[in-house]
Formats: structure tokens, sequence, C-alpha cells
């Protein structure tokens, strides 16, 4: 303001110009309505900033409500030789998925494993708002190609997600998560039949229950 109040005493039209016409000294008023526009355009950002923290720390709240270990009763001998009678009697059980779990952490797929528990809790969700932002943090971590986790997707999938990432509901990734499922069930269900991470749980309980 003291910046206007020096130049407007000097402005003055310039010779010739048309009354009502500003002259070279009117551009003393601009100054003024610059600086306006620098604090209008700081004091936006500084609001803009703000409204996007809120978001980062939602999702890093939702993002520690996905899980990635389940707590569960140490299985029993009879449990783990179902494991072997099929893939689904495997992943029923908490006790099942967590050892099949350490087993994918050796062979660096852990991230499908991730995938699919992240898909059954996103299921669980009744709030618009929340799915909407489970759904972008699933998608962020698991879907997009620019995440170290990616999942391994046919394009025909993928293509579905994307369009559907604009309104998402609580089954968008249903046929990525079967994809994943038949993946895991093909590729890796055999070789954890036949690891160490199987084999030795298998004979500490027998072992157990030969003691008792």
């Amino acid at each position: 303001m003291e910046m206007r109040k020096r130049q407007m005493p000097v402005a003055q039209d310039a010779p010739g110009a048309a009354p009502g016409q500003p002259g070279a000294g009117s551009r003393g008023s601009n100054a003024c309505c610059f600086c306006w526009c620098c604090c209008c355009s700081c004091s936006c950002l500084t609001v803009r900033n703000q409204e996007d923290q809120r978001p980062t720390i939602a999702s890093h709240e939702l993002r520690a409500d996905l899980p990635t270990w389940e707590e569960s009763p140490a299985p029993t001998l009879e449990e783990v030789n179902a494991w072997a009678q099929s893939f689904d009697k495997l992943m029923v059980t908490p006790a099942g998925r967590n050892a099949f779990r350490e087993f994918l952490r050796t062979e660096f797929s852990e991230e499908n494993m991730l995938f699919w528990m992240a898909c059954e809790e996103l299921k669980k969700e009744a709030n618009k708002n929340i799915i909407e932002e489970k759904a972008r943090i699933i998608y962020e971590d698991y879907i997009s190609i620019l995440s170290p986790k990616e999942v391994s997707l046919d394009s025909r999938v993928r293509e579905v997600i994307n369009r559907n990432m604009v309104e998402p509901s609580q089954h968008i990734f249903d046929d990525a998560q079967l994809q994943i499922y038949t993946l895991m069930h093909r590729d890796s269900y055999p070789r954890f039949m036949n690891s160490a991470v199987y084999k030795d749980l298998l004979q500490s309980l027998s072992e157990k229950s030969i003691e008792a």
C-alpha cells in the first residue's frame, strides 16, 4: 500500500491521450493488483497443500488397515495334512495362508498373497468413500506398472480395472483376484508342497503327535 501511495501522485495522462484513457503512469495502480494476486496465489497454494495432505493421512491409515499378517492359532497336524489335499483347503485357514505366504516370500512373490488378502478386505467394506480410497491404494500398490509390487495380470483385466476406477466398487478387483488365485494354485502351490517350509512344519507336528 505504501508503494501505491508513492506512485499515485506521479500518475498523469500521457500527452495527447484521450480523456478517460490511462496514460503510462497508470501502471502504478497495477502494482498493487499484482501484489494482491501474488498474495492470493500464495494463500490458494497454502489451502491446496493443506487439502492435499488430508487424503495422504487418510490413505496412510487405510493402508495400515489392509492385512499384512493374520493372527491365528498354531495349525494342527490334521490341518497341515489337509493342505496337501487341495489349494482351497490351504487358503481357507489363516494358518495355511500364513505358511504359504512365508514360502512365497522365499520366491519373491509375496505380493500375490498380499493382493489377494487386500481384495478380500475390500469386499467387506460398505462405506463408499472408504471403498474408493482402498481401491485406489490397492491399485497403486499392486496394479500400477510403476509399483515394485505389481502383480502379473493380462491386458484385458487391466483395461476393465482402469475403466472401473472412475467409480470403483468393492468388487472391482474380482477378476484380477481370481487370476492371481489361479496363478498361485497352478504355479506356487505345487512347489510349496515340496518345500522345506511345509515339510519341516509337517515333521515337527508329527513328532509332537507321537510324543503326546
